[in-house]
């Protein structure tokens, strides 16, 4: 039986159709699908019927969906459905929410914008922090220590150098006196 879904899949391949996954295919609900070439996870390719398949729904699932809002799939010029492999996971993951956790539908929508926002925040984050990074190592190469220099000028120099102490050449001994108010 192995060898027969090793065929079919073979010849899905082939002729360029998703291979069906087997029973605990496809890790962390994640759908692996072979075309022979690169595709990004967000290239609406899947046509309803095969998004359907590759989620373990029913077609009329995905589009009442559609209409919630749940699970939005790029359109074609003739308005048809075409869903993405991000879109089949998220389609998954309305179904593991609605069955296993026992989440209404309305409840599912807020958790999936709720988890968007949380990953453009990370986002965002992530951005922030590498500017705060670039700004932190420009800090450091500006960062100077002002001092007088030997004439008495104002000299820059950078951390933790010190201006070179000139030996006096002169070694007269100057001693002031206030003058004396009567």
């Amino acid at each position: 039986m192995a060898d027969d879904r090793a065929g079919d899949a073979s010849r899905s391949r082939r002729a360029g159709r998703p291979a069906r996954a087997g029973p605990g295919e496809g890790a962390a609900g994640r759908v692996q699908v072979e075309f022979g070439l690169r595709v990004d996870e967000d290239t609406p390719v899947f046509v309803i019927s095969v998004a359907a398949r590759l989620a373990g729904m029913h077609p009329q699932t995905l589009r009442q969906y559609d209409r919630l809002g749940l699970v939005s799939p790029g359109r074609t010029s003739g308005r048809g459905r075409r869903y993405s492999a991000r879109d089949v996971s998220m389609l998954r993951e309305v179904q593991r929410l609605s069955q296993e956790e026992g989440v209404n539908l309305a409840g599912v929508k807020r958790i999936m914008e709720l988890e968007l926002e949380v990953a453009a925040l990370r986002e965002r984050v992530a951005v922030l922090t590498e500017e705060l990074e670039e700004a932190r190592a420009q800090a450091r190469l500006a960062r100077r220590v002002f001092a007088a220099g030997p004439t008495g000028d104002i000299v820059a120099y950078p951390p933790g150098h010190r201006p070179e102490r000139l030996v006096p050449t002169s070694t007269a001994l100057v001693v002031w006196r206030p003058p004396v108010r009567r």
